[in-house]
C-alpha cells in the first residue's frame, strides 16, 4: 500500500520544528566574564502544530489529494543561571504583564461569570411567575 501524502507533509514539518528548537534553545550557551562569573540563560519553548487534508474526487484514476501544514514557534527568556565559583543562582526574568495585558486575560472568566449570573435570574425570574 501507498503512503499517503498527509504523511509526507506532517513528517516535513516535524524536521523543520527539530531543526529550529534544540537543546541549546531552552539551555543556551554559557557566557563567561572576564571577572569569572558565568552566565546561562535558560528559556521556555512553546510550539503548536498543525496538519490536515482532503482526498478529492476526481474523473481521472489518479489520486488528487490537498492539504497543508503548518507549525509555530515562541521563545521566552524566563531565567539566567549565574554561576560564581560554587555558588549558583537563579535570576528570573520578570514577564508579567501590563495592567491592560491582565485586563484582557480575565475577559473570558468574566464573561462566564456574567453569563452564569444572567441565567440564575432568568430561573428566579421564571420560579417567580
Amino acid at each position: 500500500m501507498n503512503e499517503h501524502p498527509i504523511n509526507n507533509m506532517m513528517e516535513t514539518t516535524l524536521e523543520k520544528i527539530k531543526s529550529m528548537v534544540d537543546v541549546d534553545t531552552i539551555i543556551g550557551e554559557a557566557v563567561v566574564t572576564k571577572s569569572g562569573v558565568t552566565i546561562i540563560p535558560v528559556s521556555k519553548i512553546s510550539y503548536g502544530f498543525v496538519a490536515g487534508g482532503s482526498d478529492l474526487p476526481v474523473k481521472i484514476e489518479k489520486p488528487f489529494f490537498g492539504g497543508g501544514s503548518g507549525a509555530g514557534i515562541s521563545i521566552s527568556p524566563i531565567a539566567f543561571l549565574i554561576v560564581t565559583g560554587d555558588d549558583v543562582k537563579v535570576l528570573s526574568v520578570d514577564n508579567s504583564l501590563s495592567a491592560a495585558d491582565k485586563a484582557v486575560s480575565l475577559v473570558p472568566e468574566m464573561f462566564d461569570k456574567i453569563c452564569a449570573l444572567l441565567k440564575k435570574d432568568k430561573k428566579d425570574t421564571k420560579e417567580a411567575e
